[in-house]
């Protein structure tokens, strides 16, 4: 994959987050940073035509503006471009994406019960965008792991080298975790469940393998688990810098935008998440992201 390192950012502290993880991610990468502010169709300002166009430039300039200087002040040496396209943000997003390496997006804080509150855009672009993309909560730093999970699926290869991408960029371990049902209670010892866990770790070895041997200075740590996917990822989660899944797992059924593991994990992740899926399986034509709501 190539392209730059694609933004959205409104002027809110969620798409702050995600500038900040952005930029990061481009300077780690030698890749430019793309910023876009979407200015939604119809917006009203002013009273009149000239006050709303004028108004309407100057506050959507502004938050551009503020995100470029934020952006090169961290990084002074990034190559920054941006937009202030109009339209329905989703669709623009998406078309964006057709060229960007990452599309990084905030998430909206966390309702009562702990969950992340995500909007409609960013589950739309999440489930149709072209290439990875990172749904920014906050930013964890200082942990030095990237988690993602593992199932053997073709969206799992993608999301594990993406995740050993990382791992090598960041000089941080790899924890690949993979969880499994046993068909008894896990009170339950037998001897047929032992050799299904054995089974599971050799799955587990086999798929590690070939990107082991393309990235020998990444730290790899194998993890069985016998809990559901999305509540071990999700405590997993709690010490890493970044966790990686793919789109859709193994189970996944065909056709959906997401699976039920990955848009959990939208709203549960503790860090910054990586929502990955097989690069030619996500070409939209324009018909497709034009019919997006």
């Amino acid at each position: 994959m190539t392209g730059p390192i694609l933004v959205g950012v409104d002027g809110s502290g969620r798409s702050l987050r995600a500038l900040v993880w952005a930029a990061q991610e481009a300077a780690l990468r030698r890749c430019p940073l793309r910023i876009i502010h979407v200015v939604p169709p119809a917006r009203e300002y002013a009273t009149t035509a000239e006050g709303r166009a004028w108004e309407e430039s100057q506050r959507d300039q502004g938050i551009v503006a503020e995100a470029t200087a934020i952006a090169l002040d961290a990084h002074p040496d990034l190559d920054v471009t941006s937009a202030v396209p109009s339209g329905a943000p989703a669709p623009v997003l998406l078309a964006e994406a057709e060229h960007a390496h990452t599309v990084v997006l905030g998430a909206k804080g966390r309702d009562g019960f702990g969950s992340l509150l995500l909007g409609s855009v960013a589950l739309q672009v999440v489930g149709h965008a072209a290439c990875p993309v990172v749904i920014v909560n906050h930013i964890t730093t200082g942990h030095r792991r990237i988690v993602v999970g593992v199932d053997g699926s073709e969206h799992s290869d993608a999301a594990l080298a993406y995740a050993f991408q990382q791992a090598s960029l960041r000089s941080a371990q790899l924890r690949a975790l993979h969880a499994w049902s046993p068909p008894v209670p896990h009170a339950v010892v037998s001897a047929a469940q032992d050799a299904m866990a054995k089974e599971h770790q050799e799955a587990l070895e086999e798929w590690l393998a070939p990107l082991r041997e393309e990235y020998p200075d990444v730290e790899v740590v194998e993890q069985l688990s016998d809990e559901s996917p999305v509540f071990a990822l999700a405590r997993a989660s709690d010490r890493a810098d970044l966790l990686v899944v793919g789109s859709r797992g193994r189970g996944g059924f065909r056709g959906l935008a997401l699976g039920s593991v990955s848009q959990h994990l939208l709203q549960f992740s503790l860090c910054p998440l990586a929502v990955v899926r097989p690069r030619r399986q996500t070409a939209l034509s324009d018909s497709r992201i034009a019919g997006l709501p």
